[in-house]
């Protein structure tokens, strides 16, 4: 007996529980997002992205955007941004997200900042006002600030993003594929792009050290950063002999919860503490 299409039983016009489920749980999560932006009840979450060589320091901290529920609960990004991402709420996101991260570079003059972004806020207005008005206040911001455009979404604009890409390091500002490999990327592509680092994605990450084919992957991925002088980062290191293996095939940095968990209270600050009591 073969399987009728679910909408087949359904009288004209109607749809499906399932997706009038979805349209109304993402209906419910815009209405949340919405509300935060306008209360202004959104926050950055940091986590810090190591050095895989000595002295094995912090080499910047990665700056996620999160909103605040109606109870004050951190909501992450992954529970939203899929909603948002196509909508010009997802733009306002995009701004808060900068403005948080240039506030805190304003005010911590020693630290270094990654912040994600979307190719579709590229000529966004509020956004690149956002960027001019802290520029303005301090030039040398855009030296410690790092962009991270994922590579699905640089790939759907790749001229747009070259020509913004090349406007921007004008000002120090350094770019980070995000999600390497996850993509469709051509090899090719990379001639055209001025990324100064590559994020490698997290599926062939996470258990490397007893995976034999995502040891291939990332060897792969690692030699093809290499061969177009950008730097490597390895997302989601999780343990120890997943830190070896990739130290070990030449990534330059880690980042991960072996390292620690993005957290709404600024790491760096813990670090300075640490730092003077040592003193």
């Amino acid at each position: 007996m073969t399987r009728r299409n679910a909408k087949a039983d359904l009288p004209e016009g109607s749809e499906s529980p399932l997706n009038a489920a979805v349209a109304s749980r993402d209906k419910s999560t815009l209405e949340m997002v919405a509300e935060a932006v306008q209360h202004n009840q959104t926050v950055l979450a940091y986590q810090p992205v190591m050095q895989a060589m000595a002295p094995h320091g912090v080499a910047f901290y990665e700056g996620y955007i999160r909103v605040l529920d109606p109870t004050g609960r951190v909501i992450p990004a992954r529970e939203f941004m899929h909603v948002v991402e196509d909508k010009e709420i997802g733009r306002e996101m995009d701004c808060l997200a900068l403005q948080h991260g240039l506030r805190a570079l304003d005010k911590f003059p020693n630290i270094r900042l990654s912040i994600n972004m979307s190719a579709r806020s590229i000529g966004y207005q509020r956004w690149t006002q956002v960027l001019e008005r802290f520029m303005k206040r301090d030039a040398t911001l855009g030296e410690r600030l790092v962009l991270e455009i994922t590579e699905a979404s640089a790939m759907a604009a790749p001229e747009l993003v070259t020509d913004f890409m090349g406007r921007m390091q004008q000002h120090g500002i350094a770019f980070a594929l995000d999600n390497f490999g996850a993509g469709t990327t051509a090899i090719g592509s990379f001639r055209q792009f001025f990324f100064d680092a590559v994020k490698i994605d997290g599926q062939f990450v996470r258990g490397i050290h007893a995976n034999y084919d995502n040891q291939a992957v990332a060897r792969a991925l690692i030699g093809i950063a290499k061969q177009f002088d950008m730097f490597t980062v390895a997302e989601s290191v999780e343990n120890q002999e997943d830190a070896e293996f990739l130290v070990a095939n030449g990534v330059d940095c880690l980042q991960g919860y072996l390292f620690g968990a993005p957290s709404v209270s600024p790491p760096w600050i813990e670090d300075m503490k640490q730092r003077q009591q040592a003193g």
